[in-house]
């Protein structure tokens, strides 16, 4: 694809290459030849095989597990495309890792998102394309541009086609009001919260909720899930309040440790997820995939052509 700006260009690590392909299809693109391999004691050794001077090329490689690796990939990646003289290099991270340490909480703690903002820009990106970040406030942590894609659309969609009476979008925290507010519209539903304490990390504990879900379906909606102690003991928490069905929904299936247990044996009807992160391995009945390769090829030609992304949105 070619423009003003040079030939559009895409590459891929391992983190995700379904997704890389889906959106290479979208932009009717081939992904950049390249090969990522490891010495025996674990260090990334890349090959990029073709030329890349004068491109705007497109990196794609969500950091999600195994986060270091993925992130060094991403990183070197980079690093390989500046010093072959890319025009300009966007990272396209789906989902971005190390976002959930974005803050202190006490003292002598690190602010890790922070750091992996400084890595990123370090090693020759020139603006960052991502999806739901965990606190919106990260894209500040960069000193380059960043695009900043949301999934509600695409999620909200997806129950808008299901024609639901009576519906309630439950957020599982405070911090996830502004998320959910913004389903709560797109599906014409009234909006409650729960109010959480977490003691420690992967733990919370439900302490009241903010709203009427009685005889009513309830969706509650997060930025991703992780372990599933949170959202599966928030679903048991509204259906003991009245809710005659619960669902659930995010963009990002991080599913870590114990998770698929818990959502095969969770009350959900239903946990509807973006593929921004693979969960080949993780399939479990009650998980519906949706993909976000369109979004983020969309918000790719606009980058690409400079064209506004936020009209994506209108």
């Amino acid at each position: 694809m070619e423009s003003n700006n040079g030939r559009l260009t895409i590459f891929g690590g391992n983190a995700n290459p379904k997704l890389v392909q889906e959106i290479g299809a979208y932009l009717g693109v081939p992904v950049g030849a390249s090969r990522v391999k490891r010495f025996s004691d674990g260090e990334i050794s890349l090959e990029i095989n073709e030329s890349v001077r004068g491109d705007d090329v497109f990196v794609i490689q969500p950091t999600c597990n195994p986060v270091n690796d993925n992130l060094m990939e991403i990183l070197i990646m980079i690093d390989a495309l500046k010093r072959a003289s890319a025009r300009r290099i966007t990272a396209v991270i789906p989902y971005y890792g190390y976002a959930r340490q974005e803050r202190k909480t006490r003292a002598r703690e690190p602010i890790s998102a922070k750091l992996v903002a400084n890595l990123i820009t370090a090693a020759g990106a020139d603006r960052v394309l991502t999806m739901d970040l965990h606190a919106a406030a990260i894209q500040g942590f960069f000193d380059i541009p960043v695009d900043h894609l949301t999934a509600v659309p695409i999620l909200a969609d997806y129950f808008n086609s299901k024609n639901f009476d009576e519906v309630v979008i439950v957020s599982p925290d405070l911090g996830g009001v502004t998320r959910a507010r913004n389903f709560a519209e797109r599906v014409g539903a009234e909006l409650a919260i729960i109010d959480k304490r977490r003691p420690a990390p992967n733990v919370a504990e439900i302490m009241n909720l903010i709203g009427n879900v009685k005889n009513k379906t309830v969706i509650m909606i997060d930025d991703l899930i992780d372990t599933a102690g949170t959202i599966c003991l928030g679903a048991e928490a509204l259906l003991k309040r009245g809710a005659k069905a619960v669902y659930a929904c995010c963009t990002h299936p991080v599913l870590s440790g114990p998770a698929c247990e818990r959502l095969m044996e969770s009350p959900f009807e239903e946990v509807v997820v973006c593929n921004t992160i693979p969960i080949c391995n993780k399939q479990i009945p009650k998980i519906k995939s949706l993909s976000v390769a369109s979004l983020l090829g969309e918000a790719i030609i606009r980058i690409h052509e400079d064209l506004s992304v936020s009209k994506l949105f209108d």
